[in-house]
């Protein structure tokens, strides 16, 4: 039987949607037995205790957190290591890590599409998945908009945090997009804003990520997160350390979580356009965008001419109506390929497509691949 030690906190909904596709794993290939070490008997015994544990327990393979400077100790018991990133990524071990840049550069394309001008970021200073969300947002921003991003990034454990970042959020430019690096971080901007009297969403657009349910939905208003493919992670590592264990594949590997789609809540229940028009139609095309849509039936309420509206919407959201509804139902494709076993077929109806033969090719024009190309994505780095 394979005996798996587990250094991994319980208490988040990420660390238990990665046990999930773990333990799936384990029912379709197992047994396999797992221990979870609570994190009290590090704190006892130390690292050196850590290890002697698993040499006694006969572990097969570890998975969780360790402290990085100390990560090359874990080389003496011969066994398949995956490390969970935190300051850095390991070069000796296997790293359970995320295409942080892609999800930095979503929530910027997210913000963009509802025509922001001002954007913040809230981090941790010095960790890597927060470090990358940071910079594959503020690189999008750059490139599409111009202009810089606001940040603030935190030093935990440093006393008058939480007054430094009311000052910060009070004196930002308003309306603003305000992405943070999890969940967590953004119930405590959620927080701290109902105390300064900061209003979500009319003055800050607020989106986290790993949506968290529970944590999003005790804040108020609940907040719009990135949702990552967890579950998915979690069954990776099974089948990735299964290989090991059976000499099917040697060396480290990198289990990269990639982002899938946005789950919208009241938080960024906004688009910043000042042409009351254009925000009917906008807010019309994304509740009815896999229906029959046309650009006369759209302005039958419109009192302005076709041109003029067209231009008003151009001006306000730096693209035309047609091309504003494709990037929705491609949006609502993503989100169907990476979430349902759906065909393509059905899932382009879904989406409000009608013409199936050029599908594919509007697809790759939003999102840099084919429909199948984004099913297919690997989560797992050799």
């Amino acid at each position: 039987m394979v005996k798996i030690l587990l250094l991994i906190d319980y208490s988040s909904d990420f660390d238990r949607r990665l046990l999930t596709g773990l333990v799936e794993y384990s029912k379709e290939h197992g047994p396999w037995l797992f221990y979870r070490m609570p994190s009290h008997y590090s704190q006892l015994y130390g690292e050196e205790g850590v290890i002697n544990w698993a040499k006694e327990w006969k572990a097969d393979a570890i998975i969780g957190k360790w402290n990085f400077e100390t990560a090359d100790r874990l080389k003496e018991l011969g066994i398949p290591v995956v490390l969970q990133n935190y300051h850095h990524r390991s070069t000796t071990f296997s790293n359970l890590t995320g295409d942080y840049q892609g999800t930095g550069k979503m929530a910027a394309q997210f913000f963009l599409r509802r025509n922001y001008r001002n954007f913040a970021f809230l981090g941790v200073k010095d960790v890597v998945w927060s470090d990358e969300r940071f910079l594959g947002f503020h690189e999008e921003i750059i490139k599409n908009r111009g202009g810089d991003v606001y940040d603030f990034q935190m030093i935990n454990e440093v006393p008058g945090t939480r007054e430094r970042v009311s000052q910060w959020l009070q004196k930002l430019p308003k309306p603003i997009a305000l992405f943070c690096c999890d969940d967590a971080h953004a119930l405590f901007v959620a927080e701290i804003c109902k105390i300064a009297n900061i209003a979500i969403p009319d003055q800050i657009a607020l989106l986290g990520v790993d949506n968290d349910e529970l944590m999003c939905n005790i804040s108020d208003p609940p907040i719009s997160s990135i949702v990552l493919e967890v579950e998915k992670g979690g069954y990776a590592i099974g089948h990735l350390i299964h290989q090991q264990l059976t000499h099917q594949h040697e060396g480290a590997f990198n289990i990269v979580i990639n982002p899938t789609r946005i789950v919208l809540r009241h938080s960024t229940e906004r688009h910043n356009i000042k042409d009351p028009y254009v925000l009917k139609v906008v807010k019309y095309i994304d509740q009815h965008y896999d229906e029959e849509l046309s650009i006369e039936g759209l302005l039958t309420d419109i009192p302005l001419s076709r041109r003029n509206f067209e231009v008003k919407f151009k001006n306000e959201l730096n693209t035309t109506i047609y091309q504003y509804i494709l990037s929705c139902r491609c949006d609502r494709m993503a989100d169907l390929l990476q979430t349902t076993d759906l065909s393509l077929i059905d899932i382009v109806s879904k989406a409000g497509f009608k013409d199936y033969n050029n599908v594919s090719r509007i697809f790759k024009k939003y999102k840099g691949c084919s429909p199948i190309e984004y099913r297919k994505k690997q989560i797992f780095e050799l």
